[in-house]
């Protein structure tokens, strides 16, 4: 700068002094005298010499100026500069998005944050407040736009907000916008720069969080939270419990934190359940438990618990969470259940064992008696009213007999829970049992279809296929209707891993809606059939669950019945 200054005043001198030179040849050729003359050239000599100092002078100090601007000048673009760059490697430390709003410009300006965090690319950013505010979720962006613009008139330079910010591919996170107010010297908000923090996953933990509080302060099993250790011998100390305790216990949590779980224990608390406790304790262990405990009123009750240890960030356990259950109404009634059941077991072996005895006792008695009337058939009677009487004694004594052997078959069944099976061809079967009731069909001549193609063979008992079908086949001879053919059709198939026996007629049918609960009960009779004695389908029914089946049936009045038999290979 000074070497500058002294080149302008040079250049100024010689300017100068050139011009003096001309104008003093003219003056000395056409104006003035030769003294004259030279006392002036001498004077603008002196003159040129004096305004160059001046100017030198004048140059020097505003370099001086000059310089100490273009100091400053750099100092400030070196600050600026540094400024920048520790906002570059701020932004880029941070997981914060920074955004500046020269507010009055409407300018925005973004990190790169944006990009990182939100997917967004540069081309897809736009440069106004308007661009931010309609990315902003639409519930939340009304009532933050509000709250931003009421800020701003505001007298604060601080400002926080909670919102929904969308993201490049169309979804949503949670926002934590920060920012900072600048403004000018009549206080009017100029620029706003704000850290924008994604807080989705705090969003979602405080959810999970309210969650479960909501489940541990709602649900009706008490929860109890203690330390992880032993304190002077006892069972770790109580930290928190929830509303259902009280309820359960009578104690309030100010009144039994920080007390040990050995206040429940009393005179008939089993004392091996206590050191399951300690051990699993003592070895991190989850358990379930159940222990007899008593109440702050000092009333035991039955208690099942489960522990459950807590570990920490270093997988060491740091608490132990209990869910308990008031057990005591279920401990009861299982007892009752229990001593239920030994009464019915015995009664049922009683019962057994009478019907044992009693159709043994009268099998003796009830064969002779038959035998008896056989030899009176022999004899001819003369007396009419004796021979009504001995002709009811017959058929009395013959349907006794019947009833003896129905129950001895029906006790066969329900004490022979192991019953043999065998690969059995279902037409076989159904030969065998059609040549049994040939007569039947010589005399009805019923249309009966068999299809068992598509499941030929079942792993079954034998005999008890062969009782199921014929009391099916002699029930549809029996209840056939008067006005049509008899037609009964049979079938087998399989789905999955059953075979499924359908058995279907047109028969008179049976009212379900009156007799559906009945049907299959012991001596139900649904017509005044003069040969029905509702045996055939308890006998069937129990044969099937025998076997580990189910029968079902569906049947309309004078249109026919169909039973469906399912079996598990």
């Amino acid at each position: 700068m000074k070497n500058k200054s002294n080149q302008i005043a040079l250049i100024y001198l010689l300017i100068a002094m050139f011009a003096a030179i001309v104008f003093h040849k003219i003056s000395l050729r056409y104006l003035y005298s030769s003294n004259y003359q030279l006392y002036n050239f001498t004077k603008d000599i002196f003159l040129v010499f004096f305004t160059a100092i001046s100017l030198r002078f004048v140059l020097s100090k505003n370099d001086g100026r000059n310089g100490s601007y273009y100091n400053r000048l750099q100092k400030i673009n070196e600050e600026i500069k540094e400024s920048k760059e520790k906002y570059d490697i701020v932004a880029k430390a941070t997981s914060d998005t920074i955004r500046d709003w020269k507010i009055q410009d409407d300018n925005l300006i973004w990190s790169k944050g944006l990009e990182t965090i939100f997917g967004y690319n540069e081309n897809q950013v736009g440069k106004t407040s308007k661009w931010w505010f309609d990315n902003i979720h639409p519930e939340d962006s009304i009532k933050m736009s509000i709250k931003l613009y009421s800020f701003l008139e505001e007298k604060t330079d601080k400002w926080q907000d909670e919102y929904r910010f969308k993201c490049a591919d169309n979804t949503y996170k949670y926002v934590l916008d920060r920012g900072f107010i600048l403004k000018d010297q009549k206080g009017k908000p100029v620029r706003m720069i704000s850290a924008i923090q994604d807080i989705t996953k705090q969003k979602e933990e405080e959810l999970r969080l309210r969650l479960l509080e909501t489940v541990i302060l709602q649900t009706k099993d008490s929860i109890v939270i203690t330390e992880a250790d032993f304190n002077s011998n006892q069972l770790p100390k109580i930290i928190y419990v929830n509303p259902a305790f009280t309820k359960m216990t009578g104690y309030e949590s100010q009144n039994i934190i920080g007390q040990s779980p050995d206040i429940f224990n009393g005179e008939n608390t089993d004392p091996k359940i206590i050191k399951k406790i300690i051990s699993s304790i003592k070895k991190r262990e989850e358990n379930v438990l159940e222990i007899l405990c008593y109440k702050k009123n000092k009333e035991s009750f039955w208690l099942r618990f489960t522990m459950i240890p807590i570990h920490s960030y270093e997988n060491e356990v740091s608490h132990w969470v209990s869910i308990q259950r008031d057990v005591t109404e279920e401990k009861r009634q299982e007892r009752e259940k229990e001593h239920l059941i030994r009464e019915l077991t015995q009664t049922n072996k009683d019962l057994k064992q009478f019907s044992y005895i009693t159709s043994h006792n009268l099998r003796a008695p009830l064969s002779n008696l038959i035998g008896l009337l056989n030899l009176v058939d022999d004899i001819e009677i003369q007396d009419t009213e004796l021979k009504e009487i001995l002709n009811g004694l017959d058929k009395s004594t013959h349907l006794l007999n019947d009833t003896i052997n129905d129950l001895t078959k029906i006790m066969v069944i329900k004490d022979n829970p192991s019953i043999q099976k065998e690969s059995v061809s279902l037409n076989e079967v159904f030969q065998n049992v059609f040549n049994q009731i040939t007569f039947q069909i010589e005399k009805y001549k019923p249309l009966i279809n068999t299809d068992f193609n598509k499941a030929p063979n079942l792993l079954i008992n034998k005999s008890y296929i062969e009782s199921i079908l014929l009391n099916l086949l002699t029930n549809s001879i029996k209840y056939r209707s008067p006005d049509k053919i008899l037609e009964i059709s049979m079938a087998s198939h399989q789905i999955d891993n059953n075979v499924i026996l359908t058995f279907k007629d047109n028969g008179i049918g049976i009212d379900l809606k009156r007799n559906k609960e009945k049907i299959f009960g012991l001596y139900q009779r649904f017509h005044d059939h003069p040969e029905s004695k509702g045996l055939g389908l308890y006998l069937v029914k129990s044969q099937v669950e025998a076997m580990g089946g189910n029968i079902t049936i569906e049947s309309q009045v004078n249109k026919g019945t169909t039973f469906v038999i399912t079996f598990k290979l």
